[in-house]
């Protein structure tokens, strides 16, 4: 009974049946991670945090995602080109697109160019919703998702398994919030930001703007290591042979901001490069380069195995910020209700206490200390009459009481908009909270609803587990022992496959 009561609906039931399908022969740890993601709604179910609409393994992209940022003439798009081996993305020296593109595989030859809407309407996209974040920012502006997206498939087998987002200039919107607002949130999603900055401009202090949003914001982050910073068109200072200080000159932009470790590189598309006439000097370029884009497309192929620790982690940080943040707010959100509920029952019971003393020794029923009122001998001679002045008394000071629960509760729903993060996750404290402190509820009960011993050691469960996930993925892609034997079975039967075939 208990787990029908708990158990999600079934339009999220299915979602996370789906989930587990497509993860099955993917990566087992991450069906697990699913399981577990199921025991934390659950827990958040009970607390009244979540609805059983909702998910927390449906608030985080499952796809590896890989996020191009930068401004608009900086080259991303004839990156994202040469990468996927396709002419999908429009360049050019302006800007030639402001929308934020998400680039996914498609099942047929085709290029196919989708509104806004798919995007915002389908939960398996990162950007489910994102209407709604953009109508917060900019009223009025939501229902103009289709001018901020657009999705792209196409067949490149490079995007099997992986989301790319490309994303408008930023000198080259004037829909600026709203950009902004989107940009941070595919930031957040992201396992990899690539941004870039072009080396035709080298006078920094003109990309100031970008600078802060991309770097200074960016690097005390602790994810900060997903982003790399690309100096792209490199090839325009060959003709001046002065690739260092252009180089130079960035480096020192970027310290300004406070990045002063990590890695920058300098690329160039071969396709569209200045040509360089100098030999020795084109061969110091194009091994530049091509060592750079190499290093890059590594990491890119690389974005699997941090998307199932990003999983894994933020599975963790759920779990842990039931104990440390969720709960703890929710118990000092009890408390100020319980203070404003006394507090407010101390002011009108005792107002109404004086009141009607002040009125009966108007009307003159007291004699001395003597309740004289004429009708005040039947009634306590009459057992029916007492009964029912009883209950009457009773039932008034019951309903003002929890017409002053109800009260007390304003202020504390206004203190809890300005601790949470999000408006969603207001929403999920106002219903936790207005679950702890319903009429069925003791104004006396110290913890939230739904929150007890059993609920605590599920937790702890909980984060135990993403501490082995994180070993099992350890295992999966290490072998610190070097023993053969200890790498997952898919992976021996990969090595036993390729010396088979190696075998004359």
């Amino acid at each position: 009974m208990t787990f029908h009561l708990f158990a999600p609906d079934p339009v999220i039931e299915q979602r996370l049946q789906s989930l587990e399908r497509h993860l099955k022969d993917e990566n087992p740890v991450l069906i697990e991670a699913v399981a577990s993601f199921r025991k934390l709604d659950r827990v958040a179910y009970r607390l009244g945090f979540l609805q059983r609409d909702q998910s927390y393994a449906t608030m985080i992209p499952w796809w590896p995602l890989i996020s191009v940022l930068g401004t608009f003439s900086a080259g991303k798009s004839t990156f994202i080109n040469q990468y996927l081996g396709q002419s999908l993305q429009v360049s050019g020296n302006q800007a030639v697109d402001d929308k934020f593109t998400v680039i996914c595989h498609s099942k047929g030859e085709e290029v196919h160019v989708l509104p806004g809407l798919a995007l915002d309407a389908d939960p398996r996209f990162p950007f489910y919703q994102i209407s709604e974040d953009i109508e917060r920012v900019s009223d009025g502006e939501g229902r103009r998702v289709d001018a901020y997206l657009q999705l792209k498939t196409c067949p490149s087998e490079r995007l099997k398994g992986k989301i790319i987002i490309d994303s408008p200039g930023f000198d080259a919107d004037e829909q600026r919030t709203s950009t902004l607002k989107i940009t941070e949130h595919i930031v957040d999603l992201s396992d990899l930001v690539l941004v870039f900055f072009d080396a035709r401009h080298p006078e920094p202090g003109a990309m100031q703007d970008t600078l802060e949003h991309l770097v200074a914001k960016t690097i005390h982050r602790s994810d900060s290591n997903k982003f790399l910073y690309i100096l792209n068109q490199i090839d325009v200072t060959a003709r001046e042979d002065n690739p260092e200080e252009v180089f130079g000159a960035w480096q020192r932009a970027i310290a300004q901001k406070g990045l002063t470790a990590g890695r920058f590189y300098t690329i160039y598309s071969p396709d569209v490069s200045v040509p360089i006439e100098d030999d020795a000097l084109r061969e110091r370029f194009e091994s530049k380069r091509d060592a750079d884009l190499a290093s890059i497309h590594e990491r890119i192929e690389q974005v699997e195995i941090e998307r199932a620790y990003r999983i894994v982690g933020a599975l963790e940080k759920s779990a842990v910020e039931f104990g440390e943040r969720i709960v703890p707010m929710l118990t000092t959100a009890l408390e100020k209700w319980r203070r404003n509920t006394l507090i407010l029952d101390g002011v009108v019971f005792g107002s109404l206490f004086a009141l009607l003393i002040a009125l009966t020794i108007q009307i003159g029923w007291w004699d001395g200390l003597s309740f004289t009122a004429p009708w005040f001998d039947a009634l306590i001679n009459s057992n029916i009459l007492s009964m029912l002045a009883g209950f009457s008394a009773i039932g008034i000071t019951i309903y003002i009481h929890f017409g002053l629960r109800k009260w007390a509760r304003k202020p504390v729903i206004k203190w809890l908009k300005g601790k949470a993060k999000t408006n969603d996750e207001f929403a999920c404290f106002v219903g936790a909270f207005m679950r702890s402190s319903a009429a069925w509820r003791s104004l006396f009960s110290q913890t939230p609803s739904g929150w007890g011993r059993r609920a605590k050691k599920e937790i702890t469960q909980l984060v135990n587990d993403t501490d082995r996930f994180v070993q099992q993925l350890n295992d999966r892609f290490a072998s610190p022992s070097g023993e053969h034997d200890k790498l997952p079975i898919q992976d021996q039967q990969k090595d036993v496959n390729k010396t088979e075939q190696s075998d004359p």
